[in-house]
């Protein structure tokens, strides 16, 4: 297989190229001017594919805003119908031309400064305006000599203008040709130049992350509970559909516990200053935004949001409504001066107070949108709301005994692996069914805890609860908690399965176990305390 040596004729001449020169011709001297030659060709090929480069960029601005002065010149033309004056038609001419120099959208006025060595004969880069100014002149110059007045005069404006545009876009396929011709030839040859890293890699072991602070794991995010069954046997069990009691398996969040940092969200005071600037005042929002940049931060304009939120949220007159419109309104104004860039608050302000411009209606319009959405938003989280505070007096059930000398405690029934008898996995399998909240509750033997979670359950539900502890054995009348778990719990079942009676039932009388129906109504302005009802629900000897 032949060898390929194509990949080095992209070398330049080195100092060890095997050339033959004239006898009388000293090599290493042709050598060393040859080099000299090409170094300064390549830089004479640098310098000016960096001179095209820039000059490429100012053809780009000045084409667009001679193709904008053009695209004005044809909208304007049925003012100019009617009119006989030369005058009069270059005007027209003029007002159009201020408008393009004025324009934003263009850029900046200003070309960028050319780079180190290009241009260095030059002062200063004239601005862009000064060059359509200058084009202007020379366009009206050609003009007058056509002694045209009227709508000729107009046309023969548009004729001269589009053809500078021709020659300037002429002149930009010219310089792109000999741009890409240079380029070619810079990357002919291998230079050291071209010469960089093709792969690198390193690897720093970092040390582990130090522990989060008290302040970080306040402000994260709380993440959801998910409930742990404390049985596994009985993952498999089927609950049913979801219950007004499976809340009765949620944990209350601990006192002061934040749920994430846009609760502390709120509307700075430079934020409410700007807020209460009137609707459609913008010459007085220009001003504020002028004094203090600041505002156009983002947390300001979601600060606003928030206030227009919580405003909406209490409104109770019309004036507090149109606050709440007034602050989305000034939100979504610092919102759009911020995406609209660098020149964003000019070109927002210069737009938004024309007449009858398109990107007013766009504003306004997403103005009523947002406010419509926080207006009914607000309305509905205040109607559950209400809706809440009126179901808020709804009936519980609630274990006590009718003796205030006898305690009800609560036996905890032992692990289906454990259990000795019949009766033991029958109440192991009911406590099973309970929801996962109320398993601790029970194995907790508080009968506070008890209540608090068949408080959260609706009264049908903690009705069947209640008669399910009662089928289980899981409720006693003696001092303490029998653990069934325990050595001793054990012997304190069987001396009860061998008695018939539970311990204390001889010194205490005997007792009874009651469900109380008890109503969470308090006693408020112009209403009537709620009377609760004893119901019995199992009586033991």
């Amino acid at each position: 297989m032949p060898v390929d040596y194509s990949k080095w004729d992209a070398l330049e001449l080195s100092d060890d190229s095997d050339i033959e020169v004239h006898p009388n011709v000293d090599k290493r001297s042709f050598i060393r001017a040859k080099q000299n030659q090409i170094h300064q060709q390549r830089h004479d090929r640098k310098h000016r594919i960096t001179t095209l480069k820039y000059e490429k960029v100012i053809n780009d601005g000045l084409l667009a805003r001679i193709d904008a002065l053009l695209k004005s010149l044809q909208a304007q033309g049925k003012e100019v119908e009617g009119k006989t004056e030369a005058g009069d038609v270059d005007e027209v001419v003029f007002d159009c031309l201020v408008d393009v120099s004025s324009d934003g959208c263009l850029g900046e006025d200003s070309p960028p400064n050319p780079p180190e060595g290009v241009h260095t004969s030059e002062q200063d880069q004239p601005r862009y305006s000064k060059m359509m100014g200058a084009l202007v002149d020379q366009v009206k110059a050609e003009v007058d000599k056509s002694k045209a007045d009227g709508p000729a005069r107009y046309q023969a404006f548009l004729k001269e203008i589009g053809e500078h545009g021709a020659k300037v876009q002429g002149l930009q396929k010219q310089l792109l040709a000999e741009l890409n011709k240079l380029e070619r030839e810079e990357g002919n040859k291998i230079t050291s130049e071209s010469i960089h890293t093709g792969f690198s890699s390193s690897h720093v072991s970092k040390g582990a992350p130090p522990p989060a602070t008290a302040a970080a794991a306040k402000t994260a995010k709380k993440p959801s509970v998910q409930p742990q069954l404390l049985n596994a046997s009985s993952a498999a069990v089927d609950l049913g559909d979801e219950t007004p009691g499976s809340e009765a398996d949620i944990e209350d969040a601990a006192p002061g516990e934040e749920t994430g940092d846009d609760d502390d969200l709120e509307a700075s005071p430079l934020a409410k200053r700007f807020g209460s600037i009137p609707f459609g005042d913008y010459q007085a929002s220009l001003r504020f935004i002028s004094s203090n940049p600041d505002v156009l931060a983002e947390h300001e304009t979601d600060g606003l949001l928030v206030e227009a939120f919580n405003g909406q949220s209490n409104a109770k007159t019309t004036r507090d409504e149109e606050y709440a419109r007034q602050c989305v309104h000034q939100a979504l104004l610092l919102q759009y001066c911020r995406q609209l860039g660098k020149d964003g608050v000019g070109l927002f302000f210069k737009r938004i107070q024309t007449p009858n411009h398109q990107a007013r209606k766009l504003f306004l319009d997403d103005v009523g949108s947002t406010y419509e959405r926080i207006r009914t938003r607000t309305a509905e989280l205040n109607r559950l709301k209400e809706e809440e505070g009126e179901g808020g007096d709804r009936e519980q059930i609630q274990l006590h005994a009718v003796d205030p000398n006898t305690k009800i405690n609560i036996v905890t029934p032992p692990a289906l692996s454990e259990c000795t008898s019949e009766d033991e996995v029958t109440a192991r399998k009911i406590f099973d069914t309970f929801p996962p909240g109320l398993q601790r509750a029970l194995a907790s033997g508080s009968l506070e805890r008890v209540n608090e979670v068949l408080g959260k359950m609706s009264v049908d539900e903690a009705e069947l609860v209640v008669e399910q502890l009662g089928e289980g054995g899981m409720l006693s009348l003696e001092e303490g908690v029998i653990d069934a778990t325990t050595e001793e719990g054990r012997k304190t079942m069987e001396a009860i399965e061998r008695s018939g009676r539970m311990p204390g039932d001889e010194a205490a009388g005997g007792g009874r176990v009651v469900e109380e129906l008890a109503d969470d109504a308090d006693e408020g302005e112009g209403g009537v305390e709620g009377e609760g009802k004893v119901v019995e629900v199992e009586e033991m000897d």
